[in-house]
């Protein structure tokens, strides 16, 4: 149930809130009618009220809803408060909530969400917390974007410091990958389907292939890129989340607490990654392209991959001896993300002759572009003559449903009505950094791949011998 309440973004003015959280929350209150709830917006620009709304209707524009519309809600809805860094502007900001929800008749509820640099992150709840804002009669719930440190010792550091001033469920990390329909229908599709959950171990598949592929280079990122690599960036979150939801075991009950449980057993099966089961790479600038070293944020000589593949196992009984690969790179040749699970081959080569050609079963998964889901599978081709192809059985979210509501707005609706099935626990967050730890402290040398292209070459020696990257 969602009940009225205060939504708080710290960030207000930032780039995500105007693309991403504002739209999300317009969509979600307008469609549920909610004509309570207030969205009330922090940061240091010297705005007032009716700046702030202009600012916010700029926003929506973008997404053609209703002028009338939009204009009504941002002027009965929205609010603004000016931090700098100073306690009294904190006393400040709280005296001001407090107004506001006595004006609208709130009754205490209140969501923070931390649309800011990670820098800002402990500053900030310390603000909340020393200021009393967390002292509300109703509930109170904390979002922090990612990443969630930058290492396991300051995901440790910045766990106790959200801790101090929140119990773990008021605390909603979030991801936005989680929020895509294909990731919450992984579930789903293997725990309603008995066909395919008898076929998820070790007996019938033979590898699981995870890739989040960007076409866009990291020239509008490069001075935070720089600081973090591909491993920080995407392969310790977005991917270790995919990978937790797609080797997990089922839950004992379909509740936020249960299946982050067996998410977390996942991560504790698995041990830290030996630099030797992992590549790097850099993007070069191939015929008509900048190349990473030469964009103007980037440190001279910087050794930060823009690519990385690795090799992992999960150490358990479902799982043992199967390979995972995770890989993820800018500047590639397509913007994908697909879970592709590779079946083992038929003990037997029956169709093994020249005019046949026989490759695994694969199940892809694909979260973007195109939410669905794809089953390869062998057919033998028309005419007298024994020969074999593979074709796909697809399932399309958008040809069956329609358009799909944006990951953010499932996110949010979910923290309003305090789910926490979709966002990371403290200790899941540890788990992930203690995995990566030995890459982050290595010394791996880059390899250097063209753009456009699926990466360095090298990354193919991580798979085992005559075998080819199943998303390609």
């Amino acid at each position: 149930m969602r009940e009225p309440h205060i939504f708080i973004v710290f960030g207000a003015t930032g780039d995500l809130t105007a693309r991403k959280l504002i739209p999300a929350l317009h969509h979600l209150f307008s469609e549920e009618g909610d004509t309570e709830s207030v969205l009330f917006g922090v940061s240091r620009s010297e705005f007032d009220d009716g700046g702030f709304r202009d600012h916010t209707m700029e926003a929506l524009r973008s997404t053609h809803a209703d002028e009338q519309l939009i204009g009504d809600w941002c002027r009965k809805s929205m609010y603004y408060h000016s931090v700098g860094t100073d306690q009294a502007d904190w006393t400040g900001l709280r005296r001001r909530v407090e107004e506001v929800e006595e004006r609208h008749g709130l009754s205490g509820n209140r969501v923070f969400y931390l649309a800011l640099p990670p820098k800002a992150f402990a500053p900030t709840i310390a603000g909340i917390g020393a200021s009393g804002l967390v002292d509300a009669p109703g509930w109170t719930r904390l979002v922090v974007e990612k990443p969630f440190g930058h290492d396991l010792a300051s995901a440790r550091e910045l766990n106790a410091t959200i801790h101090e001033f929140f119990a773990e469920e008021e605390v909603y990390r979030i991801d936005h990958y989680l929020g895509k329909e294909t990731v919450q229908n992984l579930l789903v599709f293997r725990l309603a389907n008995v066909v395919f959950e008898s076929l998820w171990n070790r007996d019938r598949v033979d590898r699981v292939e995870i890739t989040v592929a960007e076409s866009i280079d990291v020239a509008n990122r490069a001075r935070y890129y720089d600081a973090s690599g591909a491993v920080r960036d995407m392969i310790q979150n977005h991917l270790t989340q995919i990978l937790t939801l797609t080797a997990m075991e089922p839950p004992a009950t379909f509740t936020p607490v249960a299946i982050r449980n067996e998410k977390v057993k996942v991560l504790g099966s698995i041990e830290p990654v030996d630099p030797a089961c992992a590549v790097f790479g850099q993007y070069d600038g191939g015929d008509d392209g900048e190349s990473y070293l030469d964009h103007d944020a980037v440190a001279a000589g910087s050794t930060t991959p823009t690519y990385a593949a690795v090799k992992l196992h999960i150490d358990n009984w479902r799982w043992q001896g199967v390979p995972f690969f995770l890989r993820t790179g800018k500047a590639l040749a397509a913007r994908r993300t697909q879970i592709a699970v590779v079946f083992r081959q038929p003990p037997v080569a029956f169709f093994s002759d020249v005019t046949s050609r026989v490759t695994p079963d694969r199940l892809l998964i694909t979260l973007q572009p195109g939410e669905g889901f794809e089953l390869c599978i062998d057919v033998k081709r028309p005419g007298t003559r024994m020969s074999v192809t593979q074709i796909p059985l697809t399932f399309s979210y958008d040809d069956q449903f329609g358009p799909i509501a944006d990951a953010y707005e499932t996110l949010l609706g979910d923290i309003i009505a305090g789910d926490q099935t979709l966002f990371v626990r403290a200790d899941e967050v540890e788990e992930s950094w203690r995995i990566y730890a030995p890459l982050l402290d290595s010394d791996l040398t880059p390899h250097t791949y063209t753009r456009g292209s699926w990466g360095p070459e090298e990354a193919n020696a991580l798979l085992t011998p005559h075998k080819v990257w199943a998303i390609n």
